[in-house]
């Protein structure tokens, strides 16, 4: 009775103060994007569903969604932060409201970057940057322009182009300069702190540390951001082999992690740790922190389990069995012993088999040269009899001067280091005409330089970059096996499952699950981060 009367008071109140009622949304809002903890996270949820009921205007249940979306990402529940993110943005297309759409292509972008749908992400930064245009307060352009500017760096990081996030990142921090308002120096400092973290991967220590120092000054309170920025600092000790200075910036790093619930802050700081007591011949406290490295994987999968692939359950049903039953199930357990014993010398030939792989695709990585992989070592291990083949097919008489063969050659070297090949519309055709060059030549260059016709090529390739980010990248393989297809150009989850075992002579589930138990074999495949 008390709560309805309340509710009844709060609606008399909203009818009178009509101003107000945006003001309540939007310090709902604001506080929601702060840095608040678990359990205020947990109160605004419950006070955001109930302002949802309350809401007349379209724009402000857009911005009760967009609250319950930040709520769920500070608890660590990317699933449900999207799912309101993307409830908020099917709402904004029917407001005339330009910044709360590009807010919300920007929080969606940084979502899906998170779960390393990587496209997808480039996509919503994409459309943000078309909304810009019909944003008027130029204020609030260059902030959310900044940001997008911000997005696009992560992609072009994520897929290998340091270059083009360089330059993204220093518009960014053009945009946010002509912002006059003091909560802007947080994406400053964020700038500047990716900014150091692609220097480093650049093995320029000296300039990547520069750009920490600078985002460290920037911030002002504790922030997840410091986790990252004293993160970047140890692991340039970690790389320099400065053990007692890489353990000052780690230790910081660790309890700024420990107060804020993101599992990949936790994650990196955990792997870097576990690297420091490795360096340092303490493996009983690198064990420790491999330990809590895999406990924040599981909660993080657990947050999420719709990004993970799909895992078939059955329910135990616990009753009367009847005696043919139990008769029948003894029967079974005898068999599946004997097919135990039978299939286990083919088994550790099996694992023999996938460590070899595994190191062959590690030496691939460090080739400068992706068109070089071909040359080096085929992971797919290809049928010899299918290779033959093609070796007999080459035509012994060139069809073009060397001058041309080698012009195409270089392109095509220029075409793998890229991901054009993933394009669901790749055919000999649509690549001729990028290369501008015909058919006929293009055909037979790929038949006697790499060793394949026009579809097993591409289909290589494909293969060969799934595999490098089911190695690098421990999110890929919770994806569903039609997500990897997706990912990687096939049309059905069937035709990817099929080439991919032709290449590496395993199904994808197979490959996936050698290499998860690979990781506790090998000691130098355990933290992708540090890659």
């Amino acid at each position: 009775m008390f709560k309805s009367l309340l509710k009844i008071v709060f609606l008399f109140v909203m009818i009178l103060f009509p101003a107000q009622e945006k003001n309540i949304f939007d310090q709902v809002y604001e506080k929601s994007i702060s840095d608040i903890h678990k359990k205020e996270s947990s109160q605004l949820i419950k006070r955001a569903d109930s302002l949802y009921i309350l809401a007349k205007m379209p724009i402000d249940m857009v911005k009760v969604l967009m609250a319950s979306a930040n709520a769920y990402q500070q608890l660590g529940d990317i699933k449900k932060s999207i799912c309101y993110a993307e409830k908020a943005n099917i709402g904004i297309n029917h407001v005339g409201n330009p910044e709360w759409g590009v807010r919300i292509q920007v929080f969606l972008a940084q979502k899906y970057r998170l779960v390393g749908l990587y496209e997808r992400s480039k996509k919503y930064t994409s459309e943000g940057f078309q909304r810009t245009k019909s944003i008027e307060d130029s204020i609030i352009y260059y902030q959310l322009l900044g940001e997008l500017y911000q997005e696009m760096a992560y992609y072009e990081s994520n897929v290998g182009n340091h270059e083009k996030a360089i330059y993204n990142l220093r518009q960014s921090l053009w945009a946010f300069e002509k912002v006059n308002d003091p909560m802007i120096f947080y994406h400053i400092a964020n700038s500047y702190q990716l900014l150091g973290g692609i220097f480093s991967k650049q093995q320029n220590y000296e300039l990547s540390e520069k750009h920490y120092v600078r985002a460290d000054s920037l911030l002002k309170g504790s922030s997840f951001l410091s986790g990252w920025i004293y993160n970047g600092l140890g692991e340039i000790r970690l790389k320099q082999k400065k053990w007692a200075e890489a353990k000052l910036y780690l230790d910081k790093a660790e309890h700024v992690a420990e107060d804020f619930p993101h599992f990949d802050l936790k994650k990196a700081v955990y792997a870097n740790i576990n690297d420091y007591y490795e360096g340092i011949n303490d493996s009983y406290k690198a064990s420790l922190y491999i330990q809590k490295y895999v406990k924040v994987y599981d909660e993080s999968n657990a947050k999420n389990p719709i990004f993970s692939r799909d895992v078939a359950t059955t329910s135990k049903r616990m009753g009367h069995i009847s005696i043919a039953k139990n008769i029948m199930i003894i029967v079974l357990c005898m068999i599946l012993i004997s097919l135990i014993i039978f299939f286990k010398v083919r088994q550790k030939q099996q694992h023999i088999k996938f460590k070899s792989i595994i190191r062959k695709q590690k030496k691939q990585n460090q080739a400068q040269d992706v068109g070089e992989l071909f040359h080096i070592v085929d992971v797919s291990q290809m049928n010899t009899e299918y290779m033959n083949d093609i070796v007999i097919k080459k035509r012994n008489e060139p069809l073009m001067t060397s001058e041309t063969e080698a012009k195409l050659l270089e392109l095509l070297d220029d075409f793998e280091k890229g991901n054009l090949y993933n394009n669901k519309n790749m055919s000999l055709p649509f690549l001729a005409g990028e290369l501008n060059t015909n058919t006929k030549y293009l055909s037979y260059v790929i038949n006697q330089h790499k060793s394949a016709d026009f579809k097993m090529y591409i289909n290589r390739l494909r293969i060969h970059y799934i595999v490098d980010k089911l190695l690098r990248d421990e999110r890929y393989r919770q994806y569903k096996i039609s997500i990897l297809a997706e990912e990687c150009g096939f049309s059905s989850h069937s035709k990817f499952a099929s080439v991919f075992k032709m290449v590496t002579n395993f199904s994808p589930s197979v490959y996936i699950k050698l290499l998860e138990s690979g990781n506790s074999m090998e000691n130098n495949i355990h933290f992708p981060e540090n890659n």
